[in-house]
């Protein structure tokens, strides 16, 4: 790309727009052109224009890791085909007899990538709820994965707290920070080695395309990370890292967005006869409430809560929303709602990390604050009537 804004000093808005492009200097084209070419013409032998093949390296996906680098205040960010496949790169810094902690509630696919595909392979995997970290490590364990906050129970953990916690034991802290984003948090500037997202989710944010996305300061596990993407090649395609960062330039309208609409839910929600338990770090209430003010900028746009008519009634309000859309995933423009315990989350049924089967969690989206609001009360009214 051409001529590129000197970022340094201005606003997350402002980066986010113009983070990793600049106007083509061949045509001023403002937004970054899909580089659709599989491979580069080589000046001579061994020397190229920075890109010899797609696999290695693209000039979409150059863009688009330069601006999610930026928002998370890393020197290196690697794009990824999804979410999972950023998560196995960074599993596979690990060798056989490393020994890793995983939190209780981590997402469902990231438990089972650790437990059935790296476990077998001489993997050392162990679930902690972090509150006596220091007890759950051992002298092998090299790795310390987080989510936060977590999915589905929306645990805030204190990332300085384990950051210090990991390093005194010489581990490797891995923030799985997807709930957040870069707009209510960057990790790494709270101690964390690796920021790990799905930009399926809140960066791509319209459920039009899979990726992942990793990024660290460290140069050596940045070696290590760049080898594995090419090595590997669970690489995203130009189109889709366009739709990324085309994505990323509303992140921070969309997310005030998704935060004040899920504060509006959870007004229902907290007032409604037919709900148990509200999970939302707004509350004055939840436990990570007095973290997540000091470490987010905001509360974050997903909602879980448990019935009182246990997972029949759990089940029913998912068939009765309108509105909320019966779906997978989460982050995008649109509301959705889902059964953790029978759809995301089903590959921990019977382990440490089962979710409870009465809680239901929401993706709010962008639509009328009211209009969620009704068509959740509806769901929950026929609960009770």
């Amino acid at each position: 790309m051409g001529d590129r804004l000197e970022l340094s000093g201005l606003g997350f808005e402002t980066r986010a727009i113009h983070g990793g492009s600049g106007t083509d200097p061949t045509t001023g084209a403002v937004n970054t052109p899909v580089h659709l070419s599989s491979t580069f013409r080589q000046d001579a032998v061994g020397v190229n224009r920075g890109f010899e093949y797609a696999r290695s390296g693209n000039p979409t996906r150059a863009s688009l890791e330069a601006n999610l680098a930026e928002l998370e205040g890393a020197d290196f960010g690697f794009a990824f085909a999804s979410g999972m496949a950023a998560e196995d790169a960074v599993m596979r810094l690990l060798g056989p007899g490393d020994h890793m902690v995983l939190p209780t509630d981590a997402y469902g696919g990231t438990y089972r990538l650790a437990t059935r595909v790296f476990q077998p392979a001489g993997l050392q995997v162990a679930t902690s709820d972090l509150g006596a970290l220091e007890d759950d490590l051992r002298p092998n364990t090299k790795m310390v994965w987080i989510e936060t906050p977590t999915n589905p129970l929306l645990r805030v953990i204190d990332i300085e707290a384990v950051a210090e916690i990991a390093h005194h034991h010489g581990s490797l802290l891995v923030v799985d920070s997807t709930f957040a984003t870069p707009w209510l948090q960057q990790p790494l500037r709270l101690g964390a080695d690796i920021v790990v997202h799905s930009t399926t989710k809140y960066l791509g944010g319209h459920s039009d395309v899979v990726g992942g996305f990793t990024a660290t300061n460290d140069p050596d596990l940045a070696e290590h990370l760049g080898f594995l993407q090419n090595a590997v090649g669970a690489v995203p395609g130009p189109f889709d890292c366009f739709l990324v960062q085309r994505g990323v330039k509303t992140l921070a309208v969309r997310m005030e967005r998704h935060c004040s609409n899920a504060l509006a839910v959870v007004e229902l929600l907290r007032e409604h006869r037919a709900v148990e338990t509200v999970l939302h770090p707004s509350l004055a209430d939840h436990d990570g409430h007095d973290v997540a003010s000091r470490q987010m900028r905001g509360f974050g746009g997903i909602v879980s809560f448990t019935l009182s008519g246990g997972e029949p009634a759990a089940l029913e309000v998912c068939r009765r929303t309108r509105i909320f859309t019966l779906a997978e995933s989460l982050g995008a423009v649109e509301s959705l709602i889902e059964h953790p315990s029978r759809m995301t989350h089903a590959s921990v049924t019977g382990s440490s990390n089962e979710v409870p089967s009465d809680l239901v969690r929401l993706s709010v989206g962008l639509e009328t604050a009211d209009d969620l609001v009704a068509d959740l009360r509806q769901a929950l009214d026929a609960l009770v009537s």
